[in-house]
């Protein structure tokens, strides 16, 4: 990994910029869906709330980063081991980490040569590049 080259942050922040798009419209449409239907379950209503919650954690743990970062073709890994997605409570940490410090989270991106945020190095995660076919860059 020496050679390894890192995402910055105008990159990053564009995943989380689509991220939240997505996040939106699936939101609208489960409201839409959920007022066109009468008598849904509190439990439906309750797991659509968990995912949209979870939906960063989930996606980052299981599948190494969001729907944003697929499309940019960046990965958040284990910096001990950028091989490994990072394990599910790390991703959750993570998460609320970026959630609460916001953009401030960002500002430790380009003082440091793998370009970590503030809850990168918390939680001792990396993102960096995967490339596939089709990543927009």
């Amino acid at each position: 990994m020496e050679n390894q080259s890192y995402p910055g942050v105008f990159l990053r922040v564009k995943a989380v910029v689509i991220d939240s798009v997505i996040l939106i419209l699936l939101m609208m449409g489960a409201v839409d869906l959920f007022d066109s239907i009468s008598n849904v379950p509190d439990f439906v209503r309750i797991t659509a709330f968990v995912f949209f919650l979870l939906y960063d954690p989930l996606f980052t743990s299981i599948f190494g980063g969001t729907i944003g970062h697929f499309l940019f073709g960046i990965r958040v890994k284990r910096a001990n081991n950028p091989q490994k997605n990072i394990l599910f409570p790390l991703a959750v940490v993570r998460y609320l980490i970026k959630t609460f410090l916001g953009w401030l989270s960002l500002i430790t991106v380009t003082g440091n040569k793998k370009a970590k945020a503030i809850h990168d190095i918390v939680v001792q995660s990396v993102v960096v590049y995967n490339n596939p076919v089709g990543a927009i860059n």
